[in-house]
């Protein structure tokens, strides 16, 4: 146990007496390095576990027996010898620094001579002088025994294919290098500026692809294949239009090196050939241009396609639809299509014929609306490989026709009578809608009406039609808003009389009811999936149900003694009802009154409800930003006035009242008439320059007062107490003059 601590103890000082005594490495690689003649050389040497700067000079010497001789230096130009000095010059040899620890040695165009040692050594810029300074390496020069050639009739030959077409390329390479040898051939195409890889035999037997190369070798389309007299074959399958360049076979000579790695001592290439390859020609039109169709006719159209192809090949046709010209394939349908093997895809009322061999007809029976669209046509070409197989060499496809199917309109026409019209209120009205002089139409045609109501107003308003039903394709009832209660409860009714006739049914009018009426007869086709789809609307000439009523006519207009007003002032409006024809107690009518502004000069915005009256005397005000305040009451029994308190800027505007009359009739019931708008009347707000500076100026001239008076005051009191002196007058004496005489 206690030998065992001693071990431990020590391992740690051991470790750091290596770390001391480690010193300068310098390294070249392991020799022999063997070389072709004639061939570039660069030898590394690298430098490490140095103290001193970080950039490090290095010295080269050769010797080819004992005695070594300076061949070039990083940091004295004066160390080269005699001998080399011409080779230095010219730049056949020289150092070429890759770091600031390592160099090389570069010898161009290599001779026998040039066997022998090399050495690297680096001057000292350590503290203490520890490792070694120095190392060489050993150089042998080979004979250059590779040879590259490529046909035997001629160095390099032109190939013109085609698209789809194969060709194979030889090239021949041997050595016969004293030392043990490996080739790498790789075989390489220019298309442009730079060669590029197809694929290579490599020094270990390894096959390995190019960039790009590596799915069409696995496929077999590209292959590399050694023969006698040592030669390499590449069989090219499918040619495409990359496949068009110069192809060359570049082989590199390698031999392994005392450490066992793989190192090239050469390299050459030969051009084999130019191959051209022409793309397969193909025009695919469709021979007729836009189309138009009359509905449950045949359309008819034709592919042709023209190709420059020679040979064997078989052609491939689809049939697309589009609902747009600039759907791609993926989005469109296919209707047929035709195999190379002439098999067509089965359908229905769509057919596809090979009338010869570049012509391809698409029958479509009986079309309909939906047939509308785009069609177009696609071509593709193959061609037969040599392994039984089949390549897509080129694809084609046409520019899209416009088709247009007419839809078959039936020849109608729609008449609206009133058999019962009403001549006092809750009398019965009923309507008939009558399909008249229909032709051409048949099983696959079908009828449904929709029937509309428009009020009748006393101002030029437009006044849009209201629906009150509809049916669809099947004859189900779709109710609008204004009807939907009523039918409900059986007070409106909807029927069918005949195949031509249509009925609306009103069992009690009321007032709300006078207005127009009209019918629309829809005709609807059925399509070859059992769809309808609705094919024409024709209109009848409205009807009007109205009668003479003992109401009066009621008038509303808006009026101010004062549109244009101050800011903080009080607005009055006026909303003023009048009465044309009989009148009226006050009891047996009542109102309705919504007041709105329009924040605008020309009216040209949404109006903003400001309050509302009902005629119970309920008060709705709307929310509001400002401080101005609203009321809205009733004066009178035709008048009722809005007034806005403390009026602010954004009050302006277009002020107008929407007035809804109700009126009591003989048996008690109330009925509202329709509503009437005023003319609107604008509310102009201005600013009062002298009320708006009047305080502010008053408040200015009463703070200046005060503080003059202040400050005269505070001045008086200064003088007054603070900056009293006594003067204390000097007493004199009085005496008189004493004559000089008495002196």
């Amino acid at each position: 146990m206690g030998h065992r601590g001693e071990r431990a103890s020590c391992l740690p000082l051991l470790l750091l007496l290596l770390a001391f005594c480690r010193g300068r490495v310098v390294r070249v690689p392991k020799g022999p390095l063997i070389r072709v003649m004639g061939t570039e050389v660069v030898i590394p040497c690298n430098v490490s576990d140095y103290d001193g700067p970080s950039e490090q000079n290095f010295d080269w010497e050769f010797s080819r027996e004992t005695d070594f001789v300076r061949i070039v230096s990083t940091w004295d130009s004066t160390f080269t010898s005699e001998e080399y000095q011409k080779r230095v010059g010219h730049g056949d040899i020289k150092l070429r620094r890759s770091s600031n620890d390592a160099v090389e040695l570069v010898i161009r165009n290599i001779q026998p001579t040039d066997q022998g040692r090399y050495k690297c050594s680096t001057p000292s810029t350590d503290a203490t002088v520890q490792g070694n300074y120095d190392a060489e390496v050993q150089v042998k020069v080979i004979s250059d025994g590779l040879s590259v050639s490529g046909s035997k009739a001629r160095s390099s030959v032109s190939l013109r294919l085609s698209e789809g077409d194969s060709f194979k390329l030889r090239c021949s390479a041997i050595t016969t290098s004293p030392e043990h040898t490996h080739l790498h051939v790789t075989w390489q195409i220019k298309g442009g500026s730079t060669w590029r890889d197809i694929l290579s035999l490599t020094h270990e037997g390894k096959f390995h692809p190019g960039p790009g190369y590596e799915e069409r070798y696995r496929n077999g389309d590209i292959r590399l294949d050694t023969g006698a007299n040592d030669t390499y074959r590449l069989s090219v399958s499918q040619a495409s239009s990359v496949d068009g360049g110069v192809y060359r076979c570049l082989v590199s000579e390698w031999v392994r090196g005392a450490d066992s790695s793989w190192q090239k001592i050469q390299e050459k290439s030969v051009e084999i050939a130019s191959v051209a390859i022409q793309r397969t020609a193909l025009d695919v039109v469709i021979s007729t241009s836009n189309v138009s169709v009359t509905e449950r006719d045949s359309l008819d159209l034709t592919c042709n396609i023209t190709t420059d192809r020679n040979g064997i090949f078989q052609a491939e046709v689809l049939w697309y639809f589009s609902a747009s010209p600039d759907d791609t394939l993926s989005d469109a349908q296919v209707l047929l299509s035709v195999d190379r093997d002439s098999v067509v895809s089965d359908s229905t009322l769509i057919s596809l014929s090979h009338v010869d061999r570049n012509s391809y007809r698409l029958l479509v029976r009986e079309v309909d609306v939906e047939d509308s669209g785009y069609y177009f046509c696609q071509a593709a070409v193959w061609v037969p490989l040599h392994n039984g197989s089949w390549h897509k060499v080129v694809e084609r496809t046409s520019a899209p026709v416009s088709v247009v199917v007419t839809a078959l309109e039936p020849d109608y026409e729609v008449f609206l009578n009133a058999s019962k019209t009403p001549k006092f209120s809750d009398d019965p009205t009923e309507l008939n809608c009558r399909i008249t002089n229909a032709q051409d139409t048949e099983a696959n045609i079908r009828f449904t009406v929709s029937w509309y109501y428009r009020q009748r107003l006393r101002s030029d308003d437009v006044v849009t039609e209201e629906l009150l039903a509809t049916m669809d394709a099947d004859w189900t009832l779709l109710l609008g808003d204004r009807s939907r209660e009523r039918t409900q409860n059986g007070e409106i009714i909807f029927s069918k009389k005949t195949a031509d006739i249509f009925s609306l049914r009103i069992q009690w009018t009321s007032e709300s009811d006078r207005g127009d009426y009209f019918c629309v007869i829809s005709a609807w086709s059925r399509h070859r999936n059992n769809s309808w789809v609705k094919s024409k609307d024709v209109t009848s000439a409205s009807v009007s149900i109205f009668w003479a009523t003992q109401g009066p006519v009621f008038n509303v207009s808006v009026h101010s003694d004062n549109p244009t007003i101050y800011q903080g002032e009080l607005a009055d409006l006026l909303c003023i009802v009048t009465m044309e024809g009989m009148a009226l107690e006050p009891d047996d009518m009542s109102f309705d009154v919504s007041w709105f502004a329009v924040r605008s000069f020309a009216l040209d915005r949404e109006p903003v409800l400001l309050a509302s009256l009902d005629r119970r005397g309920i008060v709705m005000q709307s929310r509001r930003n400002g401080s101005s305040d609203l009321s809205l009451e009733r004066i009178s029994p035709l008048e009722f006035r809005l007034r806005v308190h403390g009026c602010e800027d954004h009050d302006f505007g277009n002020h107008y009242c929407v007035v809804t009359p109700w009126v009591r009739s003989a048996t008690g019931v109330w009925q509202r008439e329709p509503d009437i708008k005023a003319k609107p009347i604008f509310l102009s707000v201005k600013m009062d320059v002298l009320n708006a500076f009047k305080y502010p100026l008053l408040i200015g001239i009463g703070l200046a007062t005060v503080i003059g008076l202040l400050s005269c005051l505070i001045g008086y009191c200064s003088s007054r107490w603070c900056c009293k002196k006594e003067v204390q007058e000097t007493r004199r004496e009085r005496r008189r003059l004493m004559s000089m005489e008495m002196d």
